[in-house]
């Protein structure tokens, strides 16, 4: 590359074939991202249950301290157990939200139930909530008998006493035979510090179930509504983990399970299917959107999950172009693969030509969720996605593909002058972030064929690949 590097930008710091030799003079602090996770910590568990509107989502989003759980004035919003981390006076867990519980529902609420009692089992704690304006009903009985057998700590929170006349009314929940009623109002956080003190004497020394914070690759299941990504989730932990319904939508809040898979544990997160944009989204469909949103952006690989029945929509390519902001590791799931005939596989594949063709670098598998058609091979494309995102490229390495490239097709001319590329290296992994020093801007269409070149020499199957240049000029280097 010694060619390319023209003597009014010469440094003392250039090596003969033209590469930097002192990487300490590299301003890369505006490509750098987060980087790996730190080591995983072992956190304990507390389930928040009970009835269906009795303020559960509430109170976990004031434990939280940031809106989190989705929350609206309607009975059954939240309908799987969702987990997030927490943490009060120094201290971590995590706390558990669950949809409403009644023991004697059918369908879909049986499912919600199965959820709810499931989260009681794997808890370090429970805190059942009761509506203290309405007092004891016959399901908040039913659910106190239950709780009463259990060998975890039980901690009865009467929700929404707003006032010093309600904690009188309160007193009567001491009937349920579950202990003191602690009076909050998880709305404006009364009562609720007294409460989470009380939780924390509460958790065991030692947690009954391992969350770990850095362990697991962390894997969200993406999708418009009703592509089977509840369906994938409970195929791979073989059991019941989702709330599944033929009704799009059943799904959201983000839903997490960690599933050992070929001896290997892998964190998935399902998401609530996104219906439209998210400014055109109203209650809890908005805030389901922006969980999505969360969830992925803390995810390191996205599955994508595309109906192989239907033709490919606006929908799949909105949460396409999500993903791909995102910067996180992809594979693209064509599900229902069950339902796919000869015909339909020739229009599939003029679809993926024309509709796909923003990531022809991404992994692709055919699967069926019902059936586990092909299924095992998630994993391999998941292993390969992830080895691409953390992949690097030495400064020298780099440099000598470079210079061949270069030679071979020069940057075009613009302005009159032709751009030189003085030296190149990766600032990032997660995803591969990849900035040239350069003496004029380049063309979006030369990065873009710098871009499928590298990916010819170096791989990065199922990641990302991003190319910024920093142009240098005579007054950057007298600074």
């Amino acid at each position: 590359m010694t060619d390319d590097v023209s003597t009014e930008y010469a440094d003392p710091n250039l090596a003969g074939d033209g590469t930097w030799s002192d990487e300490g003079d590299w301003d890369l602090s505006d490509f750098l991202t987060d980087g790996e996770a730190g080591g995983a910590a072992v956190l304990p568990v507390v389930a928040i249950v009970g009835r269906p509107n009795v303020g559960k989502s509430t109170l976990v989003n004031r434990i939280l301290g940031r809106r989190e759980a989705v929350v609206e004035d309607v009975p059954g919003v939240t309908r799987d157990r969702v987990s997030y981390k927490a943490e009060w006076t120094g201290k971590q867990f995590m706390v558990t939200d669950t949809g409403g519980w009644e023991p004697d529902a059918k369908g879909m609420g049986m499912a919600i139930a199965t959820q709810a009692e499931h989260a009681m089992r794997t808890a370090d704690a429970i805190v059942v909530v009761v509506d203290a304006t309405v007092g004891a009903t016959a399901t908040d009985e039913a659910v106190a008998r239950v709780l009463r057998r259990s060998k975890t700590p039980v901690l009865l929170a009467a929700n929404k006493v707003d006032s010093e006349r309600l904690e009188a009314e309160a007193a009567s929940l001491w009937s349920l035979g579950l202990g003191e009623p602690y009076t909050i109002s998880a709305t404006h956080g009364r009562g609720t510090g007294d409460l989470l003190d009380r939780i924390l004497e509460a958790l065991p020394e030692t947690p009954r179930e391992r969350f770990a914070a850095g362990g697991p690759r962390r894997v969200a299941l993406v999708g418009k509504p009703n592509v089977g990504k509840s369906s994938l989730l409970n195929k791979l932990a073989g059991e019941e983990r989702a709330v599944v319904d033929n009704v799009a939508g059943t799904t959201v809040d983000p839903v997490d399970e960690v599933i050992e898979l070929d001896g290997r544990p892998w964190q998935f997160v399902d998401t609530a299917g996104l219906r439209r944009k998210v400014r055109h989204a109203t209650g809890h469909e908005y805030y389901a959107s922006l969980r999505t949103r969360s969830a992925l952006d803390s995810a390191e690989v996205a599955l994508l999950l595309i109906d192989a029945s239907q033709t490919v929509t606006e929908q799949d390519l909105r949460v396409l172009s999500m993903i791909i902001d995102s910067g996180r590791a992809l594979v693209v799931v064509f599900n229902k693969w069950d339902l796919v005939d000869e015909d339909r596989r020739h229009d599939l594949d003029n679809e993926i030509d024309r509709e796909l063709a923003r990531v022809p670098w991404a992994r692709r598998v055919n699967i069926s969720a019902l059936t586990g058609r092909s299924v095992q091979k998630l994993v391999p494309a998941l292993e390969g996605a992830l080895e691409s995102w953390d992949k690097r490229i030495s400064t020298g390495q780099l440099n000598t593909w470079l210079k061949e490239i270069i030679a071979a097709t020069p940057p075009p001319v613009r302005g009159g002058r032709q751009p030189r590329v003085m030296f190149a290296t990766q600032a990032a992994t997660r995803p591969p972030t990849f900035v040239l020093f350069t003496t004029g801007f380049l063309e979006a269409g030369y990065r873009r064929f710098l871009e499928r070149k590298l990916r010819e020499q170096f791989g990065f199957d199922g990641s990302p690949v991003r190319i910024n240049v920093r142009v240098r000029d005579k007054r950057d280097r007298k600074k």
